[in-house]
């Protein structure tokens, strides 16, 4: 019997760098998906792609890397799920078919979360295993970091989270997390710079090893200091005559902390005009202190800023291209839309989280 399970994407509407911090962030789980189709059956796990070259064909009992064709690329976060979930005991139920997405790749929609979740949630489905939702999503995160990418837990929790009201509010540390709406005033619409980007080329990591090596002049004074969430803006102002780029990096961190905390507010009192300014300002931070935008980024969010309606704007995802979320009064997004052409954009669609398509 053919079974279908889908993974959704996600925009972040504010909290740049911040998760693998153990910071607050805000993403929202999108309309845009992945999907894997096929039967269960056999003792291998066998896909192929829609949108990528290759076929993954690997045990599933885990004990085996991707097959011919397979890695590195997409095969290798295929084979981080099924080793993680091998070691949740998962009975070795083989999985056969195919994935498609309509998440592009490299636009800082997560399209690879939405890979990793959609592949989990097929194979602990057709076993039979019950796993956590958050700790599903330390496995999918596992398996982006094994293939080479240090990413955060935000973005496979939205996926397996989501929220069809509007945002999730998410604590990378305790891991509580609530529904924010949107403000039935407003949109959030979703334009593309057309860069892509690759967090796998090394500039992600190096900006992670700034902050890593700022945190640890920092807790040369403060043996306690667990992470940049417990550090005060006086401490990280230190820095700036030791090391400067250290310095800039983990003030973005600590400031966009605080950032999230605003929006949040801001929104719970439907305070649009200072939940759109503080999305602005986070962009600024991006620049200017993580260094990880782009100009044609940078003219995108300039250019949907000066729109009528637009409250504010910023990069989303990782960095260095991808695409711009905004903040929008409802009667000026098709507008917006139609104004940022001929860059792709959409209005987006809040999203449940993952499961299977019944």
């Amino acid at each position: 019997m053919t079974r279908r399970f889908r993974a959704p994407g996600r925009v972040n509407l504010i909290g740049s760098h911040v998760d693998v911090h153990e910071g607050l962030v805000l993403p929202m789980a999108l309309h845009l998906a992945t999907e894997v189709t096929g039967e269960a059956g056999g003792d291998r796990v066998r896909l192929m792609s829609g949108g990528e070259p290759g076929v993954v064909d690997l045990p599933a009992d885990g004990s085996g890397g991707p097959g011919p064709g397979g890695g590195p690329g997409w095969g290798r976060y295929v084979a981080g799920v099924v080793r993680g979930l091998a070691e949740l005991d998962r009975p070795p139920v083989g999985f056969a078919g195919a994935v498609t997405s309509t998440v592009p790749a490299g636009a800082g929609l997560s399209s690879s979360a939405a890979l990793t979740v959609a592949v989990a949630t097929a194979l602990c489905t057709v076993a039979g295993l019950r796993v956590p939702p958050l700790e599903l999503a330390l496995l999918c995160q596992r398996a982006e970091v094994d293939a080479g990418v240090p990413v955060g837990l935000m973005d496979p929790a939205v996926a397996i989270l989501g929220s069809p009201t509007g945002a999730l509010l998410l604590d990378c540390r305790s891991l509580e997390h609530r529904p924010v709406p949107i403000p039935g005033t407003h949109r959030v619409v979703v334009a593309d710079s057309g860069v892509r980007r690759r967090l796998g080329d090394g500039r992600y990591a190096e900006r992670r090893e700034d902050v890593e090596r700022g945190l640890g002049i920092l807790r040369r004074d403060d043996p306690a200091l667990r992470s940049l969430r417990d550090a005060q803006p006086g401490q990280v102002d230190a820095l700036a005559p030791v090391d400067p780029v250290a310095h800039r990096r983990c003030r973005h961190v600590v400031t966009e902390i605080a950032r999230v905390r605003g929006v949040v507010a801001a929104l719970d009192a439907g305070d649009v005009v200072t939940a759109g300014a503080l999305l602005t300002e986070s962009h600024r931070s991006d620049v200017e202190d993580y260094e990880a935008s782009h100009p044609a980024v940078d003219d995108l969010v300039a250019a949907l800023v000066a729109l009528p309606g637009v409250a504010g704007a910023r990069m989303t995802g990782g960095g260095f291209g991808g695409v711009v979320v905004a903040l929008v009064a409802a009667e000026h997004a098709g507008g917006v839309v139609r104004a940022v052409a001929p860059r792709p954009a959409f209005v987006a669609r809040p999203s449940p989280g993952a499961g299977e398509v019944t």
